[in-house]
């Protein structure tokens, strides 16, 4: 048997004094109070005994809680991942669903435009399709005259379209007049209206 102060109990046990002072009053250790010191008695072969066998319990438990607590890691980082793979996957299905109703937005408005061109320049043979098309234009604007002109209309068809255009002069914004004569800009607007009517 030994007696030993805290301090050199604490050491003996290789604990801190705190947990010598908390086995004292839970009684796991026996006490005595001598000329004002606090004493703890202990049987040198069965207390170290003892507490390694703590030690080793204590350590034990500890091991099996990382373990527990490791194995919860890596489930929850192969969840992460897993989650993080299945967002990828629906944003890529996602931008190719919305590329898809842009394309076929885009489709439709295109034969829209093809079929409201095509109304718009019924009437007209292809060779003067064409030639309206590749009309080169030095300025802005041109003489209604020379417009027509190069739209390679026949005489009488020419002129039905001129009379439309000098009704059409003072109301309509894309006609101008200078000096008694009328102009017309090809290159900013469609005259399709007025041709086709």
């Amino acid at each position: 048997m030994a007696k030993l102060t805290i301090q050199e109990a604490s050491e003996h046990f290789k604990v801190s004094k705190e947990a010598i002072h908390n086995r004292i009053r839970r009684g796991s250790l026996p006490s005595m109070n001598e000329h004002g010191m606090k004493y703890v008695i202990v049987d040198d072969v069965q207390t170290s005994n003892k507490a390694v066998a703590n030690d080793e319990k204590y350590y034990s438990f500890l091991e099996e809680q990382n373990k527990t607590l490791q194995e919860k890691v890596e489930k929850l980082e192969k969840d992460n991942s897993s989650l993080r793979d299945q967002k990828e996957q629906m944003l890529i299905e996602e931008r190719i669903k919305i590329e898809n109703i842009y394309k076929e937005k885009d489709e439709q408005l295109k034969n829209i435009l093809q079929s409201f061109s095509a109304k718009l320049l019924a009437g007209h043979d292809e060779s003067q399709i064409a030639n309206a098309e590749i009309i080169e234009i030095s300025s802005d604007e041109i003489s209604l005259k020379k417009y027509l002109r190069s739209l390679g209309l026949k005489p009488k068809k020419e002129d039905k379209i001129k009379t439309r255009f000098k009704m059409m002069a003072h109301r309509d914004a894309r006609i101008s007049i200078k000096d008694n004569k009328l102009f017309v800009n090809p290159t900013l607007y469609s005259y399709a209206d007025i041709l086709t009517q």
